[in-house]
């Protein structure tokens, strides 16, 4: 028996669920006009969507970052789509920011966290693919950082294709903090400072300098000290607290904190950027 599907009914499943009008269709026939059933359907096809396109990359999109009321804990994500058009979008922005405000209201530290999450009666996978549904675009939630300390703070590059958020060690001084997160945003450290890179890493870079110095044909006795003199200059560009502060490079990270305050300093910071 065939089943009539008024416009009116493909038109109300349309706007509930940003799908075309003849998928919604289709889906009320396949469904015999079980409004809750095709989209279920619906979803359904959001996931066969989100399959066909995992081998899409998904560099567009937003990153946001917040601080709860108190400046204690900081909260960062990035929800990816494939389009600059999609991620401009009304209703991606809005989920970006349901996403990081129901972690801030539930207090979550972790990406997994958030990703469990139920709201609305749907999880957080089921809401990344009906708008893949929707839109026909891959959406992912790749990443989700959080903060605490004394004082957090949050910057949020114009655009949103990249923020950041940094901890400190007494509260106050926002102005600074701001600076500094600022200085995380252009200068994209890879540390806090030398004790909190990896062994790995710092033996790495010392490797790289010893090649490159043997290259230069200097003498072999010399190239272990040249090295070390290289690993510094690494230090100094490429972590936080040893970096030339963007604004005036007499001074370094560390050194603008203290004319704040002689005990500020900067106790860590996540950075994300959409495509890195």
């Amino acid at each position: 028996m065939s089943i009539t599907i008024s416009a009116q009914e493909v038109n109300r499943l349309r706007k509930a669920t940003g799908i075309g009008m003849m998928d919604c269709k289709h889906a009320l026939v396949e469904a015999e006009g079980d409004f809750d059933k095709a989209i279920d359907i619906l979803r359904k096809k959001g996931q066969k969507v989100a399959a066909k396109r995992a081998d899409r990359s998904a560099n567009e999109g937003r990153v946001i970052a917040k601080v709860n009321a108190d400046s204690t804990k900081g909260y960062i994500l990035v929800l990816s789509c494939e389009t600059d058009f999609v991620g401009k979008n009304d209703e991606f922005v809005a989920l970006s920011e349901k996403l990081i405000n129901e972690a801030m209201n539930k207090n979550l530290n972790t990406r997994d966290e958030l990703l469990a999450l139920t709201i609305n009666g749907m999880t957080v996978p089921e809401m990344l693919l009906e708008l893949t549904g929707k839109t026909g675009e891959k959406i992912e939630l790749p990443d989700f950082k959080v903060i605490e300390a004394a004082h957090v703070t949050a910057y949020n590059h114009l655009g949103n294709r990249l923020a950041a958020i940094a901890g400190f060690n007494i509260p106050g001084h926002e102005d600074t903090a701001h600076e500094v997160a600022l200085q995380i945003a252009a200068m994209n450290p890879v540390a806090l400072s030398a004790e909190t890179l990896p062994k790995e890493t710092i033996e790495h870079e010392l490797e790289i300098a010893r090649d490159t110095t043997r290259q230069e044909g200097k003498p072999e006795k010399m190239v272990e000290q040249i090295a070390q003199g290289k690993l510094n200059k690494f230090f100094k560009e490429n972590t936080l607290l040893a970096q030339e502060y963007y604004a005036d490079n007499k001074m370094n990270v560390a050194d603008f904190m203290k004319k704040a305050d002689p005990n500020m300093t900067c106790t860590g910071f996540f950075r994300l950027q959409l495509g890195a």
